[in-house]
């Protein structure tokens, strides 16, 4: 295979072939999982003769959706140039290998965005294809591919989800009044667009602050999803009872540091239960967060309070802030973002890259990523 971290010898052509797979492959990301979802895009004499993007898992991968769509409309793949924003799988898992059916039909040139790092492909679909005689490109949009693909990525290679922590304040960064009123610190466009969050997170996770204080369902209402993402409640100690709006319905995991058979109540009510160990005194975070991957979790979103923001921000769990700011102030006496220790010197505050920041209604959002 011929690696490319040098894009000159792309084409313009490439680019936006690679660009439409990236599109494709955004669409599929949270009904794949916990697949990746990948794009792919079959073109032949510039033109494009097949799109696909992976199914649910057990279904099509975006290489054998991209051929059927091909032979729909009538055209052959022989001869074709694939582009697929992640490496071809070689295995035989819940579906057959897409590399030997690329070989198969007949393609002369593969680009790839980024090699696999699943360990039963890793470099193997491409040499598979190189061997058949197939042209190889790795490297086109690989910054891109890897933000699309952030969640499996992080699922294989970290054992953890990707973590998104979203959080509502006022100008001054508070996120409730002191008597703990919160509701609604953002407009109505704000609101809707954590709906948006909630509907390409495969869980979502809150405390039992958070619970006791707003009661919430933490359910994606006024956007279209095929499921709901599981729910997953940190409670300790448990200070939540199994009434609570969170719990009902199903599809609710309690997490906490009690014994097993003090978790029988929430069982009844028809929660899934996770016994976690302690680390220095707490909940070990670490630990629900490698569960929730080995159960295919890739995107985790966070909607909690100041203790939890702040414990998972400083045991360095947190990989994307995205925070709504509403033109307002709420005092000095109201709840901040996170819970964080006092600091002796300026030069131990944590650093924060901004990675976007756009208008939102009336209401500011900015996307930062620690360190």
């Amino acid at each position: 295979m011929k690696p490319s971290n040098t894009e000159p010898e792309f084409s313009a052509d490439d680019h936006a072939f690679m660009q439409e797979a990236l599109r494709l492959a955004e669409s599929a990301t949270r009904r794949a999982s916990p697949n990746p979802g990948v794009g792919c895009v079959l073109v032949r004499d510039g033109r494009i003769i097949g799109r696909g993007a992976t199914r649910p898992a057990g279904d099509d991968h975006a290489e054998i959706q991209a051929l059927k769509d091909c032979a729909a409309r009538g055209e052959s793949p022989r001869g074709a140039t694939v582009y697929v924003t992640l490496e071809p799988c070689s295995h035989h898992g819940r579906t057959p290998p897409c590399a030997a059916a690329l070989i198969r039909e007949g393609v002369t040139r593969v680009v790839a965005a980024m090699v696999d790092p699943y360990p039963e492909v890793a470099g193997r679909g491409l040499a598979m294809l190189e061997g058949a005689g197939i042209d190889i490109r790795v490297g086109l949009m690989a910054d891109e591919a890897r933000r699309v693909h952030r969640g499996f990525l992080s699922r294989v290679s970290r054992q953890r989800p990707w973590v998104t922590l979203k959080a509502a304040a006022t100008l001054d960064g508070k996120t409730a009044l002191l008597n703990g009123k919160s509701q609604w610190i953002t407009g109505p466009e704000a609101r809707l667009d954590v709906q948006r969050l909630r509907a390409a997170s495969d869980a979502i996770l809150t405390g039992s602050g958070t619970v006791l204080a707003d009661n919430p369902r933490l359910t994606v209402r006024d956007v279209q999803v095929e499921h709901q993402p599981l729910r997953v409640v940190l409670d300790g100690r448990l200070v939540t009872s199994p009434d609570r709006e969170i719990y009902r319905g199903g599809g609710t995991l309690l997490a906490s540091c009690a014994d097993d058979g003090q978790l029988s109540r929430w069982r009844e009510a028809g929660c899934e239960t996770l016994v976690l160990p302690r680390a220095n005194g707490h909940a070990d975070l670490g630990a629900l967060l490698a569960h929730l991957a080995q159960r295919g979790i890739n995107h985790l979103m966070v909607e909690a309070g100041a203790g939890l923001n702040g414990a998972l921000l400083r045991a360095g769990l947190v990989d994307d802030i995205v925070l709504y700011l509403a033109p307002a102030l709420a005092g000095d006496a109201a709840r901040g973002l996170f819970a964080w220790p006092a600091l002796e010197d300026l030069a131990d505050k944590t650093p924060l890259t901004v990675r976007d920041v756009r208008m939102v209604g009336r209401d500011i959002r900015l996307i930062v990523r620690p360190g």
